[in-house]
């Protein structure tokens, strides 16, 4: 926990050093875009994202004997989890020979299906309460080997499908019809969910967002997820406006 705590601490030091500006938001989207001049203040974010994600890759889900059912959370909202978290659905499936399902677990406000070109007719809300094997309420993307599970249409309506046992019967099924299973809950401070389905997964990743996101409100949630005994795996700082020596990653 000390190398998240130090993270944490990186976290503030670059809130004090960096001008307020506005916030320059992740990509809406991970279809293709234009190619940019090198010098593109907006190519300079979307690469550097793009390398966090390869790193958190390489350091959680391809270490020996990591973990294979991941929750993503971030502190609040807006700090770029879903985009997180389906990037790393898509890079880990792009690295291994294996099934991968990436879950929309945020029934408020599901995104995962926009970022994937998907309906959310049917996912996670009625899988819960439903019959039928759980492969029957996700999508395969492209034929590829990985799979989307949306939030689903009474996702907005009810949340109760969280604390159900459907919910832990389901993430059982998950576990053993995929390889990999990455979700993404909404944010730790404002609801319970993420504490849930942290208990249910192998452990969360907290998702950090440059220059918005507090300290104190960080250390406040991973206090909360170490006194309900989930697994902190990590955190991964998202949206970062100038690039972070090689050192600072060894913390995570």
């Amino acid at each position: 926990m000390s190398r998240t705590f130090e993270l944490l601490q990186r976290l503030e030091k670059e809130q004090e050093l960096t001008a307020p500006t506005a916030p320059v938001h992740a990509p809406a989207s991970l279809q293709a875009v234009p190619a940019l001049e090198p010098t593109d203040h907006h190519s300079l974010l979307h690469r550097m994202g793009e390398e966090e994600v390869v790193k958190l890759v390489q350091r959680v889900f391809r270490a020996a004997d990591g973990p294979h059912v991941v929750t993503f959370s971030a502190v609040q909202h807006g700090e770029g989890t879903s985009w997180m978290c389906s990037s790393a659905a898509m890079t880990l499936a792009n690295q291994v020979n294996a099934s991968i399902c990436v879950v929309d677990a945020n029934l408020r406000t599901p995104s995962l299906h926009r970022y994937f070109g998907a309906e959310n007719r049917l996912g996670l809300s009625e899988a819960v309460v439903q019959a039928g094997p759980i492969r029957g309420f996700a999508q395969q993307i492209s034929g590829s080997n990985l799979w989307l599970l949306p939030s689903g249409v009474t996702g907005s309506q009810s949340l109760s499908p969280l604390n159900s046992e459907g919910l832990r019967v389901r993430m059982n099924e998950l576990r053993t019809e995929f390889n990999y299973v990455l979700i993404d809950a909404p944010p730790a401070n404002l609801y319970a969910d993420a504490i849930t389905l942290g208990r249910l997964s192998d452990g969360i990743i907290m998702v950090l967002q440059s220059n918005s996101t507090k300290r104190e409100t960080a250390l406040k949630v991973k206090e909360s997820f170490e006194a309900a005994k989930v697994r902190l795996l990590g955190a991964v700082l998202n949206k970062r406006t100038f690039p972070i020596p090689q050192g600072i990653y060894e913390k995570l």
